[in-house]
């Protein structure tokens, strides 16, 4: 009889976790705590400073009567309103110093504008030092889908699917880690508990493997797909970890002089390893020259995308395309061939994780217990939590089972336990729910590996962290500093800046083949690795953060700078660049970015200019009215250019407010395809790039374009600055956050904006190393629990 976590923690744990987890914990209510009173500031200094733009000029449209764009200036001019209508002055200054306010054709001072500016920012500052810092609150926070299994590989060395198995996570603020919207529904949970029952089988490999099988895809099966004419590509479930040997059938031959070429094999886009592969004929004389040849590699469970090609292949290159598969001119690959699983000769890597010492010799059962759930829960365990894990051990050897399958057991109890699913910070005071705290060493290690690892925090960082040595001087920049080196902090460019940049959204655009006949899965997935590269290299050289708009370097391939009409680069690896020319220059030159910011048959200057606006100024328009008449498509390159009906749908005065600031930038991307291709010609009309700003800005080119935007820096590292804290801290930016913002803002410029200052500055600041308690409160129906709404919802 077998004793698995369906029978026995299912019961016990998960059925008590999931009514915990969905369940509102009763009176309590995420809610901000009321500042103390400050005073408000001087009138006649608020008068003289105030009144020579907001209420000489502002006024006279934006008033109880007029209000146009919704905006009354009436209860801004009151002295008081600095303390009360804080976030309404913050939205007024952003206005002014972008140059969108006053309008074009309303005279407007420099000067005034000047002096109001450094007033209220001066009076904003007062206002900050004079209140209590609030550094938020972050709830109980689900492992996403990327942080379960980047946890489970570095818990138990264990290749765990997670993005296959489980169900998408929702996404709010931009990001799929926000802490307010990872629930847990019946079905996830059904997903936790069989995952946690196979990962810790696989973890032990105790079970006998099956008998070996052997699995073909063939060419003439069409059951591989052929990239290319030295490359092949199939995608193979790997039923259960272990050895595979794997066979390649090699039809054709080349020229007696023929040299042997570099065969590769790869696993999800990753070169496992590599070999010699003779191409001459062999001197057997036969009709149909063919050979095999054969790898044995270690491989995990799940479903993979396996490829196997010729590696710097010149002969190929100089062939005509119908003599590619012509068995007397070429030697090609044309099958790929699966047999196993065998047992591996070497003990897994996962067993030697669990297995910490010799699980028949008594009190090391309590230890091996003892380190997975304190490693798994990622802080220190009490004796009672060990002894109630070690039960299992327990009742599967009442049930005949060994020692090291009860341990199985418990190891699968604990994957279904709050304490691994979830991040779970404490309050130390629950008798002042209002107190502001710091949060414990242990909790400040795991906001710091997740927020660079998407992971859990390794033995060195949880051990200071359990020391009370985290905070230590040069401690925790020290530390911040080894997660950055370390290849988990690639996370980043995975998580991060795949959400932020959209770039996940490659996997969903669907272009027309029509229109767009370079696209292919190739491209999409050097468009992705350019982008990628980009983002790590700034990150890890620390890099300053106008690189991320105008650099003067990418990261291509000989496809990729085909593509992009640069010579010189030959292979299919990815390497620096040097970029010679204006047309392509920083992230929103890439060809990944300007995908996904365009329509499946066309360009969208709307969408690619609300997209700089969002994620590049941190200025998101707000939502188009519903009654907004589509574009004629037909007429799109033919009768009119886009640009002439953009044109025309923003003459309406309603339209006009929000496209005069997206239409100019998405203006100044028009020489980019619908899938970054550079062109001069929409259809038949010649491409114009051009664009003035609502600040009287102007370009001609996206080189010029980039080099506006170049010019908003602190606006651009601010976006930066709230995207990252987002992502860090798992939560969206409130109104008590900007006084943390503001300083890291002003760290920042101070150093000359390089990327990793940002990081390390978050890291140090009150939000990240703090915690507001939860404020009680009741109703007329009774305790309930406010459950704050993200600003937006999305299924990525």
């Amino acid at each position: 009889m077998h004793v698995s976590v369906r029978s026995l923690v299912v019961a016990v744990s998960a059925a008590g976790f999931l009514c915990a987890a969905d369940r509102p914990a009763a009176s309590k209510v995420t809610t901000s705590p009321k500042p103390a009173a400050v005073q408000a500031p001087n009138a006649a200094a608020f008068e003289k400073a105030v009144a020579p733009v907001l209420g000489s000029t502002c006024a006279q449209c934006h008033n109880s009567q007029l209000a146009s764009g919704g905006f009354d200036a009436g209860p801004f001019l009151a002295p008081g309103s600095v303390v009360d209508q804080r976030e309404g002055w913050e939205k007024i200054l952003q206005k002014l110093r972008d140059g969108e306010m006053p309008p074009k054709g309303v005279p407007r001072s420099e000067a005034a504008i000047d002096t109001l500016g450094k007033y209220i920012q001066g009076e904003l500052d007062r206002v900050d030092r004079n209140t209590k810092p609030d550094p938020g609150r972050v709830v109980a926070h689900r492992l996403n889908r990327n942080e379960y299994a980047n946890t489970i590989r570095d818990l138990l060395s264990v290749d765990f699917r997670a993005q296959k198995d489980f169900p998408t996570d929702d996404s709010g603020e931009g990001f799929d880690n926000i802490g307010e919207i990872l629930t847990i529904s019946p079905v996830l949970m059904e997903k936790y508990v069989a995952a946690a029952e196979r990962i810790a089988s696989r973890a032990l490999a105790a079970d006998p493997l099956p008998k070996p099988i052997e699995v073909q895809y063939h060419a003439k099966d069409k059951r591989i797909r052929r990239v290319d004419a030295s490359t092949i590509e199939a995608t193979h479930r790997v039923e259960f970890d272990g050895e595979y040997t794997i066979r390649f059938g090699l039809p054709g031959e080349r020229g007696q002089d023929a040299k042997p070429v570099q065969l590769g094999f790869w696993m999800d886009g990753r070169l496992l390893t590599t070999k010699m592969v003779e191409t001459k004929p062999s001197g057997l004389v036969y009709f149909n020259p063919y050979s095999e040849e054969e790898i044995r590699l270690l491989l995990p469970e799940g479903d993979h995308v396996f490829r196997a090609g010729f590696i710097n292949d010149d002969v190929v290159k100089s062939l005509a395309p119908r003599d590619f598969y012509n068995n007397k001119t070429n030697k090609f690959l044309d099958s790929m061939t699966f047999v196993g699983p065998f047992k591996p000769e070497k003990e897994p890597a996962s067993r030697a994780k669990v297995l910490i010492c010799n699980p028949n010799s008594g009190p090391c059962v309590d230890k091996i217990i003892a380190n997975l759930a304190h490693h798994a829960y990622r802080r220190p365990v009490t004796k009672a939590e060990v002894a109630s894990l070690s039960k299992f051990v327990g009742i599967a050897k009442a049930h005949g089972q060994s020692t090291e399958q009860g341990i199985q057991l418990a190891l699968e109890a604990m994957l279904v336990s709050p304490n691994f699913l979830f991040r779970i910070e404490h309050d130390p005071n629950p008798t002042d729910p209002n107190a502001v705290h710091k949060i414990s060493d242990v909790e400040l290690a795991s906001r710091l590996s997740y927020f660079l690892w998407s992971s859990m925090p390794d033995d060195e960082l949880l051990g200071l962290a359990e020391a009370g040595k985290l905070r230590g001087p040069g401690v925790l920049d020290a530390q911040v500093k080894r997660l950055l080196d370390d290849p988990r902090s690639s996370a980043l460019a995975d998580n991060f800046a795949g959400q932020w940049l959209e770039i996940r959204n490659l996997d969903v655009v669907k272009p027309d083949p029509q229109r767009f006949p370079d696209w292919g899965p190739e491209l999409r997935e050097a468009m992705r690795t350019e982008t990628r590269m980009f983002f790590d290299y700034i990150l890890r050289e620390n890099r300053p953060l106008t690189d991320f708009l105008n650099a003067r370097y990418t990261f291509l391939n000989e496809r990729m700078a085909k593509y992009y009409g640069i010579e010189g680069v030959k292979g299919p690896e990815f390497r620096k660049v040097d970029l010679t020319t204006d047309q392509r220059g920083g992230i929103l030159s890439q060809a990944s970015v300007l995908t996904v910011s365009s329509y499946p048959t066309r360009t969208s200057v709307v969408i690619r200019g609300k997209y700089i606006l969002q994620e590049i100024l941190g200025a998101p328009p707000p939502p188009p009215p519903a009654d907004v008449p589509p574009l004629d498509e037909a007429a799109v390159g033919t009768s009119l250019s886009l640009r002439q009906q953009m044109e025309k749908h923003r003459s309406n005065s309603v339209c006009a407010s929000c496209h005069s600031k997206m239409d100019p930038l998405g203006f100044g991307l028009e020489n980019y395809d619908g899938i970054g291709k550079w062109r001069t010609l929409d259809g038949k009309f010649p491409v114009d790039s051009s664009g003035t700003l609502p600040n009287g800005k102007t370009f001609a080119t996206p080189g010029e374009m980039r080099a506006v935007l170049t010019s908003q820096l602190p606006q651009f590292a601010r976006c930066v600055i709230e995207k990252l804290m987002i992502y860090g801290l798992g939560r969206g930016i409130a109104s008590y956050d900007r006084r943390a913002i503001d300083e890291i803002s002003r760290k920042l410029a101070a150093d000359g904006y390089p990327f990793q200052t940002a990081i390390y500055e978050i890291v140090k600041s009150t939000p990240f190393q703090m915690r507001r308690g939860e404020s009680v409160t009741t109703d007329n129906q009774g305790p309930t629990e406010k459950q704050a709404k993200p600003k937006e919802v999305a299924q990525k």
